[in-house]
């Protein structure tokens, strides 16, 4: 028997290493017009020095600079706390994504909160801070999208994918800097459990393992969001489930609305393959998720009906394989001089989703670099 024809996974498209880490596990990449990279470090039990930082001259360095990586123990709202997610967005402005919840825990007002770094100033330049009854105390803010078309200065849509409290999508207009939580505690926000749902990663379930040798299932809900390319549908999934789900912006947007009236446009898109949560979206209509249960980057179309295979991938998988095993932010940067541009991280969260089960992994910054004047990076990043 011939090996070569022997059934096998086969990888579709090139998938180029631009940065590897050693240390502190990085959860989020975005990636400027211009190409500057940027990265961030929640702070789940490594020796995270600064939260945020540009990778730059073949370094990693802090991002605006040290002294707003500094956490205040006394005034969480005076500096970035934890930091789980940063976007670039399309007038090339940095977000950064503050959980303001180390290790999970719960959190004080001040802590989460949204800030906007101008690119040219490299300064702070709005800082946005939730209320309590929209961040609660055991909310987790896990990713972000931008619409700059809706409001006087755009809005933000936040996951909740908090494991020990309600779940939801939280709404911000950025001019007035009002937010308002919607969807709260919707079932398609909620982690799905045993017997229904049982992930596999590498070959074993994904569980939270105890020392003693006990096990409990993951509770994280709502966590990847995507913006469909006209803006009219905002797309969503929970960590721990396979389905995609989508709710009208519009009604999002409308605070005059009841919460159960927004439930009312909520769409189950189908099941997307697999569970994963970096999700990204692009301007032809193309949805990117990431699948930590068969290491894969698959792509579907998105619009008016059921999610279903895009044209250009075929239903098959844009990248997979061992390299890739597992999620979380995958920008596509905006039209500029990086066209072509998919950064995504690779964390080894099943690895590290309790301090007391860390082992030793790898963090990568990977990507298909198409577009001149991007710099290779294939270092190590200390």
């Amino acid at each position: 028997m011939n090996p070569e024809r022997l059934a096998a996974d086969a990888p579709l498209g090139e998938l180029e290493p631009v940065a590897y880490f050693d240390g502190a596990m990085l959860t989020g990449v975005t990636v400027s017009r211009g190409g500057r990279i940027f990265v961030n470090f929640p702070k789940w039990g490594d020796d995270v020095q600064f939260t945020v930082a540009e990778v730059k001259d073949w370094e990693i360095v802090p991002y605006p600079d040290q002294a707003t990586n500094e956490t205040h123990s006394d005034d969480p709202a005076a500096a970035l706390v934890s930091v789980q997610s940063v976007v670039v967005d399309p007038a090339d402005r940095l977000w950064i994504l503050d959980t303001g919840s180390p290790m999970f825990e719960l959190t004080e007002y001040g802590g989460p909160k949204l800030l906007c770094v101008d690119l040219e100033t490299d300064e702070v330049i709005k800082k946005i801070l939730f209320p309590k009854d929209v961040a609660l105390p055991t909310t987790y803010l896990n990713d972000v999208r931008f619409d700059l078309r809706r409001g006087e200065e755009g809005t933000a849509f936040i996951t909740d994918s908090s494991d020990k409290g309600p779940n939801g999508i939280i709404v911000v207009d950025l001019a007035p800097e009002e937010s308002w939580r919607c969807l709260h505690d919707h079932p398609t926000t909620k982690a799905e459990q045993p017997p229904d749902f049982l992930p596999m990663v590498e070959g074993r379930p994904l569980m939270e393992r105890n020392p003693d040798g006990t096990t409990n299932p993951i509770t994280m809900g709502s966590d990847g969001i995507a913006i469909g390319a006209d803006g009219e549908r905002l797309y969503y999934c929970k960590l721990m489930g396979r389905h995609l789900y989508s709710v009208s912006t519009d009604a999002l947007c409308n605070r005059s609305l009841g919460d159960g009236e927004v439930a009312r446009t909520v769409t189950d898109e189908g099941d997307k393959g697999g569970s994963g949560d970096g999700m990204e979206t692009d301007a032809a209509g193309n949805l990117y998720a990431t699948n930590f249960e068969h290491n894969a980057l698959p792509g579907q179309r998105v619009g008016d009906s059921r999610a279903r295979p895009a044209p250009a991938v075929a239903g098959h998988h844009v990248r997979r394989g061992r390299r890739l095993p597992l999620r979380h932010g995958q920008p596509v940067a905006p039209p500029g001089p990086v066209p072509g541009w998919r950064g995504r991280t690779k964390e080894a969260i099943h690895a590290v989703s309790r301090p007391h089960r860390r082992r030793a992994r790898r963090a990568e910054v990977r990507g298909r670099l198409s577009a001149p004047g991007v710099p290779r990076m294939v270092r190590k990043m200390h």
